[in-house]
């Protein structure tokens, strides 16, 4: 399997990021780490052997990026204000860093964005702020309302990385017409704790006409080999 290592100092971040890339063709995928995760975790986890049939054949690559989560969401010794600043940088450092490479390196107009847990709410919130950049989200055992992390702060910026808030306000019509394109995939186990955040944020999808899959497997569900099933069954195409 083709395998590529990289790493740049990002001008975004002002920091040194590395990434891994498992393939050589097919529809480019974007991997978020779980909470703090590093870019080798989907490798290390066993996911990307558990998609290797899909890579080999040249269906899909995989982009592993890193996390900055222990500056963002748990630098609890930081202002909150300070902390989505930083998280909106690694926004910045996402779509103008990470996915003009995978475009450099594969001309396949599909992108995709995935990521378990803490990596399912940042595939969520950047596909629905940059809808017309994705064509489909996988998104398993996600929590879309993370302002229990800033203890009360509140703040545009908070706001618009939230999306249970903002997702039930959304008006533009060229947002809400790719939102509607776009491929969405909520999977969550039934005794996980982030089902009825699950739940309602479908219920918002719903009430703006966004269609979607809310997928509840049995049980809790909320860890690799679950996920390992849940991936190989959405994007492996098997149980």
């Amino acid at each position: 399997m083709h395998r590529e290592y990289h790493r740049w100092y990002s001008p975004r971040l002002q920091r040194e990021m590395e990434l891994l890339i498992h393939g050589h063709a097919g529809a480019r995928m974007i991997v978020f780490p779980t909470s703090q995760g590093r870019y080798y975790e989907y490798e290390d986890r066993g996911m990307v052997a558990n998609l290797e049939e899909q890579i080999e054949r040249g269906d899909l690559q995989l982009f592993c990026v890193d996390s900055i989560d222990g500056e963002t969401f748990y630098n609890w010794r930081t202002h909150p204000a300070w902390r989505i600043e930083r998280h909106t940088q690694y926004e910045a450092y996402i779509l103008n860093e990470v996915i003009p490479l995978s475009q450099a390196l594969n001309s396949n107009p599909f992108l995709m964005t995935h990521g378990c847990s803490f990596g399912a709410y940042h595939a969520v919130n950047i596909a629905f702020r940059h809808p017309h950049r994705f064509g489909r989200l996988l998104a398993l055992s996600g929590k879309y309302d993370m302002t229990n992390f800033f203890g009360g702060y509140q703040s545009e910026d908070l706001y618009f990385h939230t999306p249970r808030h903002f997702v039930p306000n959304l008006h533009d019509p060229y947002q809400l017409a790719a939102l509607r394109s776009m491929d969405i995939i909520l999977a969550v186990g039934q005794s996980d704790p982030n089902i009825e955040d699950n739940r309602a944020l479908s219920r918002d999808l719903w009430a703006k006409n966004i269609g979607h899959a809310l997928r509840e497997w049995d049980g809790w569900s909320h860890d690799w080999p679950f996920w390992a099933k849940m991936v190989r069954h959405y994007i492996g195409g098997s149980d």
